[in-house]
Formats: C-alpha cells, sequence, structure tokens
C-alpha cells in the first residue's frame, strides 16, 4: 500500500531547496566548504539531541553507580550509531519521504501502522522524560517548574511555528553548540587521565559482576545512544531540507562529526557522574548530583550542569516532538514542512503541539516518580530498537529503490551483526523480567 501524499499548491509557499548553489567562489575548498555548511545540520542535530534528558540521567547514573567502567560501551557505540544513521541518510535523499511512508509504501498497513505506533508511544514517554528533567532541574534552580514548564512549552512551540526550516535548524544548531560546556564541567571534575583512556578501550565489568543492575543499565546507555525516533528524524529532516544525491558525502560528514560530539559529550556525563561516585555521594538523579558536585566546585558548576540538563531536555523534545509530527502527517497524507506556516499545515503542527503540551502537563502532576520514569524509558527504547532497524535494514537492501547508493554486503555484515546484538540485549532484558533471579542481585555501589 502507498502513502496517500496530499501535494502543497504551487501559491501556499515557495519551497527550495536548502543548500544554496548560487555563491561565486573560486576555490575548490572554498566551494566544498559551502557546500557542506549549506548540507550541514540533519546530522549534528539528531546525533546531539540524542543526548537529552534521558542521556543525562542515564549516562551520569553509570558513572555515579561504576564510575569509568563503562566508558568502553559508549566509545563501541560510536561507529555502531554512525553506520545506523549512514543509512538513513541514503535512504532520505534517494526517497525524498519520511521513514514512516516508506515503512507504509514497502511493507504495507499493517507494518506501517505497527512501526508508527511503536514509534508514537516511545516518543511520547520519551517526552515525559524531557520534562521531568527540566523539572528536575528548575526545582534545583529555585524556579517553580508549575511556572517554567509552560514558559518552555511555549518555546518550544514557538521555534517551531516560524515557517521557515532554516530558521528552526539555526536555531537548534545554537543549542547543540551548547552541549561543548560539557566538556568543560568534565575537565573542572579532574578526572585521571590514564583511567579514562584505559576505560575507554580497554572492556571490563565493574566489580561485582554482572549483576541485573548492571544490566538494566547497559540496555538503558544502548537505548538512549541509539533512539528509534533518530531514524525517523533524520530522514524526514533529510526530506523536508530536499538534499540531493551530490549532498550525500557532506551528509555523511555531517553525521559523522555529530556522532563524535554525541559520544565525546556522553563520556563527559559519565565522567561527571564519576565524580560523584568518588566523593561518595548518593546518586538519585542528576540535577542533585549538580548540587552535590556544586558543595565542592561551586554554585557555577551546580547550574551549569542544570542549564545544560534543561537545555539536552529542549533539545530532545524539539526534535523527537517533529519526528512524531513528521511520521503521522507522512501517513495521513497531510502537508508536513517546518516551511510551511501554521495556516497550510494545521494538522502537522498541531501534532507537534498536542505532544508537547501532554508531555509537559503529566509532569507536573505531584509525585511522579521521575528519574524511574526517565531510565524506564530508555530501556524500553533500546528493546524497541532493533525491530525499527530491521525495516531500514531491508529497505537499505532494496536496490530498485536505491539503485547503487544501496547496501554493499561489508554494509550487510555490519548491519546484521548490529541487529544481532541489539536482539541479544532485549532477550536478556526480557530474560530478567521473566526470571529475575537469573542475574546476581545488586552489591549497592553507590
Amino acid at each position: 500500500m502507498t502513502s496517500r501524499i496530499i501535494p502543497i499548491p504551487a501559491d501556499v509557499v515557495d519551497v527550495q531547496p536548502t543548500p544554496v548553489r548560487g555563491i561565486a567562489v573560486k576555490s575548490r575548498w572554498a566551494h566544498s566548504l559551502f557546500t557542506f555548511l549549506a548540507v550541514f545540520g540533519p546530522g549534528l542535530i539528531v546525533m546531539v539531541a540524542d543526548n537529552d534528558a534521558g542521556a543525562v540521567s542515564t549516562y551520569t547514573q553509570a558513572g555515579a553507580q561504576y564510575g569509568m567502567h563503562l566508558l568502553w560501551l559508549v566509545v563501541l557505540l560510536l561507529p555502531v550509531t554512525y553506520f545506523i544513521q549512514e543509512m538513513v541518510v541514503r535512504l532520505g535523499v534517494a526517497t525524498g519521504k519520511g521513514h514512516a511512508a516508506m515503512i507504509y509504501q514497502r511493507f504495507g498497513r499493517w507494518w506501517g501502522l505497527f512501526s508508527l505506533v511503536d514509534l508514537e508511544v516511545v516518543n511520547f514517554l520519551t517526552l515525559v522524560t524531557e520534562f521531568a528533567c527540566i523539572d528536575l532541574a528548575l526545582t534545583k534552580l529555585g524556579v517553580d517548574p508549575r511556572m517554567g514548564i509552560p514558559i518552555v512549552a511555549c518555546g518550544l512551540v514557538l521555534m517551531a511555528v516560524t515557517g521557515s526550516y532554516r530558521r528552526w535548524e539555526r536555531t537548534v544548531v545554537l543549542l547543540c553548540l551548547l552541549d561543548f560546556a560539557w566538556f568543560l564541567i568534565a575537565w573542572k571534575m579532574h578526572p585521571a587521565t590514564g583511567s579514562v583512556i584505559r576505560s575507554m578501550f580497554v572492556p571490563g565489568i565493574p566489580p561485582g559482576g554482572l549483576t541485573a543492575d548492571l544490566v538494566f543499565l547497559v540496555i538503558a546507555v544502548v537505548g538512549t545512544t541509539i533512539a528509534p525516533w533518530q531514524l525517523f528524524f533524520q530522514q524526514s529532516c533529510i526530506a523536508d531540507k530536499r538534499l540531493r544525491f551530490s549532498d550525500i558525502p557532506w551528509a555523511r560528514l555531517d553525521t559523522f562529526l555529530g556522532a563524535c560530539i554525541t559520544i565525546s559529550v556522553a563520556a563527559c556525563m559519565m565522567l561527571v557522574g564519576n565524580t560523584s561516585l568518588v566523593h561518595g555521594f548518593r546518586f538519585t538523579d542528576p540535577a542533585q548530583m549538580a548540587v552535590d558536585l556544586g558543595s565542592l566546585t561551586g554554585p557555577w558548576v551546580r547550574n551549569i550542569i542544570l542549564l545544560m540538563m534543561i537545555n539536552a531536555a529542549v533539545l530532545g523534545t524539539t526534535a523527537i516532538s517533529l519526528s512524531s509530527a513528521w511520521a503521522y502527517g507522512e501517513v495521513q497524507g497531510w502537508p508536513h514542512s517546518l516551511q510551511l506556516p501554521f495556516r497550510h499545515a494545521r494538522g502537522f503542527y498541531a501534532v507537534y503541539l498536542v505532544c508537547v503540551a501532554a508531555a509537559a502537563g503529566i509532569v507536573l502532576i505531584p509525585g511522579a516518580p521521575l528519574q524511574l520514569i526517565i531510565l524506564g524509558v530508555q530501556v524500553l527504547a533500546g528493546v524497541m530498537l532493533p525491530s525499527a532497524i530491521i525495516f531500514l535494514q531491508l529497505l537499505l537492501n532494496d536496490k530498485e529503490l536505491l539503485g547503487s547508493y544501496a547496501n554493499k554486503p561489508w554494509n550487510n555484515i555490519i548491519n546484521w551483526t548490529i541487529i544481532i546484538f541489539l536482539f541479544a540485549l532485549s532477550l536478556i532484558l526480557a530474560a530478567q523480567v521473566t526470571a529475575p533471579n537469573l542475574f546476581p542481585a545488586s552489591s549497592g555501589t553507590n
């Protein structure tokens, strides 16, 4: 079954390809730079936005419970994240359509509905974690969440409804660059350089062995580093930006740089959590960790960590909400572009608005177990990820669809290895849930 696509009338808006080719340059180097800057954006955003509220909580908790012992896992996920999103780049450019539309078109209504429901459910639960993180950070900053969260929610809506993809992208790229503050925070923690390097490249199991808590946290780390919404977001983003085949090398570079930044920032978060462990603080959530560390290093470190939590949540919210809106709009055949003003894409923008407003409202319910929700959603994302990647892998082997840009044999070897690894983690989690005594109980690391 093919997806229903409603053409956008020519008099609605003049949507031109985002890359600007009209700048006259005299050198190949300058031409390459301008071309990259025109293509730049989707890869960086999808990667850095994945270091969202759940990531801050998961990585800092990993450091607070197990020190640097899981740094190697984060480094291992660098090529995994790149290879998965590189497939999305090729598929988005080749089809000019979003991921949800392609699943409906190539696999039929049932599988399309299955993937869409999976995406929307996990996305909404993830959005709740984003606002949960904002709630935690605002509380520690002395701001009443009942005032702060609605203001943040309104800002998130205003970011997306300007009717300009470029304006939204530039705003989000600026927020992405703020993530470099994590390098300053990690440096201020003064970690032992030798121990950091050894932990990054020498795999090992933390003291206490393979416990249920460790398995749960490992799956959460994988789930927060590679999330299903990323596949849908970047492909729709590329389609909205109208990238072409000649842009693929630059889009790959954009994605690779984004992956490197994301993994480096994730490692910094883990090192910050490690400092909490070294000084004997009990980890409850990253906001409390910021307060604890601030008692050692000064209030500016506390405030920067709390502000970075809010920044991470804002990035995650706008990207995840857009992935939901794009996917639903594609399937419904609605106009679904950030290039369109609100009056010409009401359904698309309404999905975005409802996602943001509903998630913000749930978090304001008194007594919600915020840190448990945050970590649990990352595990759920890790469990649901393999099925999403299988659809992607099958689409990338469709030579009729992609031609010379279809997967090569070496691509398939790498990708199926990744899929098997992710399925194994999902089965381990299922075994842990059904047979709680399969793994030893935690020895109370923190």
